[in-house]
């Protein structure tokens, strides 16, 4: 047995483990996001303000109130609208950040004596950083996709690829009086370089992954060291009903501590509906959210935020974690 974790441990590095583990990953994304993907919906309502869905805002039973009327304008479809952008973005996404933490993992706490909270927060903020910064533009578009209502007339929903083009051609229609009004953002430089379109919030969404995917595998790693027997976590492997229990304790700490960067960053996400030739900067966003509604306005949505990252988090590192003993990794 020591012999044989020896050498899976050796080969970590190995491009056989590398695919096996961000397979595993991916997988663990997909079904984790399938599970929450209405609900995920009616948040990035709630935080960029839709003004059909923003009177329901607050509690869960608006949340609830607001998914029967997606329901009742787009069916059941309509509840995963943007949900094939999302998967197009989570798998990839899912698979770098779990890879990712595998390998820097190894290289900071190759065995159980060298990990300290310090470096599985480190670990965590670092996958996460590399996860987004590949993937990022499959994020708004997938929020651009959910984020829209289908009007009465219209017989289509948003498209993964429409949203694309409207996204890359937005602003470009604009007449000189809009275009005067664009003293945030450097001189044509949506025109110049049309794929930063496809960035809006990306500073905020560094600031904010930093801290949510730090704390997840900081919380991940703390807690199974803590409540898990030493034996269970180095040799027998934990039960599914331990890992859920884990994952969706460390989903609700991740969650608390990084929300308001969340909110913030859908606002600039879908900045280019409401201001589609400016770049929204940090200062007037935040300013403006505090205008409208306070300090609370940062944590609008954040019980569906828990209803929905809880049991996100929860499937996401038990797949994680079966699938890596599926593949032997």
């Amino acid at each position: 047995m020591s012999t044989d974790a020896a050498s899976t441990s050796s080969n970590k590095q190995s491009l056989h483990y590398i695919i096996r583990s961000g397979l595993a990953g991916g997988v663990a994304g997909c079904v984790a996001k399938t599970v929450v993907a209405p609900l995920d919906r009616v948040k990035i309502l709630f935080q960029a303000s839709n003004p059909e869905f923003q009177k329901y805002a607050g509690s869960w039973s608006g949340a609830f109130i607001a998914g029967k009327e997606i329901f009742h304008q787009g069916g059941f479809r309509g509840l995963f609208q943007g949900h094939s952008a999302t998967l197009l973005r989570v798998f990839p996404y899912a698979a770098i950040k779990f890879m990712a933490y595998d390998q820097v993992h190894y290289y900071l706490m190759p065995t159980r004596q060298q990990e300290t909270n310090v470096r599985r927060f480190v670990a965590g903020a670092l996958s996460g950083t590399v996860s987004v910064f590949f993937t990022y533009p499959l994020e708004v578009i997938r929020v651009r996709m959910a984020f829209q209502t289908k009007s009465p007339g219209e017989l289509s929903r948003p498209s993964f690829l429409g949203a694309a083009r409207h996204i890359f051609r937005e602003g470009a229609m604009l007449g000189l009086s809009q275009a005067s009004q664009t003293e945030t953002a450097p001189k044509g430089i949506f025109s110049r370089f049309p794929v930063l379109k496809f960035y809006r919030g990306f500073t905020v969404t560094i600031m904010g992954m930093i801290p949510y995917a730090g704390v997840s595998f900081l919380s991940w790693g703390f807690l199974r060291s803590h409540l898990l027997p030493p034996s269970q976590v180095g040799h027998t492997p934990p039960t599914p009903v331990a890992d859920l229990a884990i994952g969706a304790l460390s989903g609700a700490i991740a969650q608390t501590a990084s929300y308001p960067f969340e909110v913030v960053r859908r606002r600039m996400q879908v900045g280019g509906i409401t201001q589609p030739n400016r770049w929204l900067r940090w200062g007037e966003i935040i300013r403006g959210i505090y205008h409208s509604r306070g300090w609370k306005g940062f944590y609008v949505g954040l019980s569906i935020g828990y209803l929905k990252v809880i049991p996100m988090t929860a499937v996401s590192f038990t797949v994680w974690q079966g699938g890596k003993r599926l593949l032997n990794v």
